[in-house]
């Protein structure tokens, strides 16, 4: 001991001392503490069905809160229309024809996809089922800096063997195999990997709940929370008390008097207004899930060294599946080619880098995710994994980034009226080019967001050179392509489209007017939830 030390110790003040040092250091540990992440994955949620992204019929003031407080991307994009393709990207930072996963887990291929009667040109190629062993994922890159990493909720990114503890994370809440809530949205659950609830209990806000725990849990160490909802997918199913909110709200607005809510675009009908009341009270569950957990974090000190992300994985369901929302000004939604397919809510609030109620207009990509949070983290990227993504941290701090094209490549029939296609977009214009018959199409996305006029042959030149562009880089990430099916039948096609545009159509149309009637009954196995 010091002859200083000895002197403060022989007149009682060592203590003091201690407590001094304390103080000081104190500080200079918490700020040199690596960053926590918390990380939002919602199942189907449309760009345009929160209250921030212009919603007047759904509310969602605790998710408008990571908008208001962080960068909000205008043009985010997921990798994919469909979901898997979408979730894999995030995860590895790679384009899906390099992960190899180019559509939802389940999806059938070759010629088991013309037993669906959908009387379709091409057969979807294979793809991969399971993400590899190989991915350096988002989560083992965080854990092998010192994180303790966690997940809840959805995961449909492979089998047993292929769940996310098998792939970086030290906790797993609900993610198994399957794309949608097995039993519904309200406990009794039918998930190995979820601890049953009382029944009755909101599958979304249980996931918040345990999400708040493991930060409660967790609190003095670096963490990655990696909340991966399996709401708004399908079934729609909500609580009687949000269903009255949202069908007196739809009432006050004028929107129960709708009689034609939908409109024949291509292959399937599709949603033109959002006046669901069972969706909506989905929404207002969602948000209220996230909003646990956004009280978790402020109550434990967190918010000043907490990153919080939050996306979508594809467009919202406008066609197919429960038909729940429009998209527009959005064309198209969930699993189709066109922007309303594609888009998603994408916002970053990361202390000290990003300014509150900032916005940014560069197209940004769910490739980007893992190289940003890595970078925010101090983490560099794993030489072994060949990231697609970039950085989006120099925008966060007002900077710029170096002009780039963004791709797509889904080689499957959407179950929402998706076609064979590839996508590539340069700045505003967005070219697309199908399998069925190798058209291309192309918009300027910042004239026409509706993608209603095609200017493929009024700018030849600039067809041209996208294509180009687009073809070499299919060639370059070995994408796999559609074959024809021979057996292939036009009448029985058309036949098909012509009896969904038609009866399909008023079935649809009675269904979702139905929603709004005040004697509406649902299935009996979620309106017994007391759940407001």
């Amino acid at each position: 001991m010091s002859k200083y030390l000895f002197f403060l110790y022989s007149k009682g003040l060592f203590l003091s001392f201690l407590f001094w040092v304390g103080l000081f250091l104190g500080p200079l540990n918490a700020s040199a503490r690596k960053p926590n992440v918390l990380f939002i994955l919602v199942d189907d949620l449309g760009a345009n069905d929160l209250g921030n992204e212009g919603s007047t019929f759904y509310e969602s003031p605790n998710i408008d809160r990571i908008a208001k407080e962080g960068m909000k991307f205008t043009r985010g994009y997921a990798t994919c229309q469909v979901c898997s393709p979408s979730r894999a990207s995030i995860i590895t930072g790679k384009y899906p024809t390099k992960h190899g996963i180019t559509t939802w887990i389940g999806d059938a291929t070759g010629e088991d996809w013309s037993k669906r009667g959908r009387y379709d040109f091409l057969f979807p190629p294979e793809y991969d089922r399971n993400l590899k062993a190989s991915e350096i994922t988002l989560a083992e890159a965080m854990k092998n800096s010192g994180y303790k990493t966690f997940f809840a909720g959805k995961w449909h990114l492979g089998s047993k063997g292929s769940w996310p503890t098998d792939h970086g994370f030290d906790i797993n809440k609900g993610g198994w195999e399957v794309g949608g809530p097995r039993s519904g949205f309200f406990a009794p659950y039918n998930n190995p990997n979820l601890e049953q609830g009382p029944n009755g209990e909101s599958l979304t806000l249980r996931l918040g709940q345990e999400t708040a725990q493991f930060i409660e849990e967790h609190k003095n160490q670096p963490f990655l929370a990696y909340l991966s909802f399996y709401t708004v997918h399908a079934p729609i199913q909500s609580t009687e008390a949000l269903w009255k909110k949202y069908r007196n709200k739809a009432k006050k607005m004028g929107l129960i008097k709708n009689d034609t809510r939908f409109v024949f675009d291509r292959r399937l009908n599709v949603r033109q207004v959002q006046d669901c009341p069972i969706y909506a009270g989905m929404i207002e569950l969602l948000d209220q899930s996230i909003g646990t957990v956004l009280s978790k974090i402020d109550e434990l000190g967190l918010r000043e060294n907490t990153i919080i992300c939050f996306t979508s994985d594809n467009g919202g369901v406008s066609s197919g599946d429960a038909y729940a929302t429009s998209n527009l000004p959005l064309r198209g939604g969930k699993g189709r080619q066109w922007e309303g397919g594609i888009r998603e809510p994408f916002y970053l609030k990361a202390p000290g880098v990003s300014s509150p109620g900032s916005s940014s207009l560069i197209p940004v990509s769910g490739i980007d995710w893992y190289p940003t949070i890595l970078e925010l983290c101090g983490i560099k990227i794993p030489k072994q994994q060949d990231v697609d993504g970039i950085s989006l941290v120099p925008l966060l701090k007002g900077e710029k980034i170096e002009k780039r094209a963004l791709f797509w490549h889904y080689p499957h029939y959407g179950n929402q009226g998706g076609e064979p296609s590839s996508i590539i977009i340069e700045g505003d214009w967005k070219l697309i080019h199908y399998y069925e018959d190798g058209r291309d199409e192309l918009y300027n996305l910042a004239q026409d967001t509706g993608e209603a006029t095609d200017l493929a042959y009024k700018y030849l030149k600039r067809t041209s050179r996208m294509r180009k562009t687009l073809d070499s880089w299919l060639k370059n990430t070995d994408a796999k392509f559609p074959t024809r099916d021979q057996q292939f039948d036009f009448g029985k096609r058309k036949a098909r489209w012509e009896n969904i545009q038609t009866r399909g159509k008023e079935i649809l149309e009675k269904k979702h007017s139905d929603y709004l009637k005040e004697d509406y009954q649902p299935n009996q196995d979620w309106w017994g939830s007391s759940i407001d």
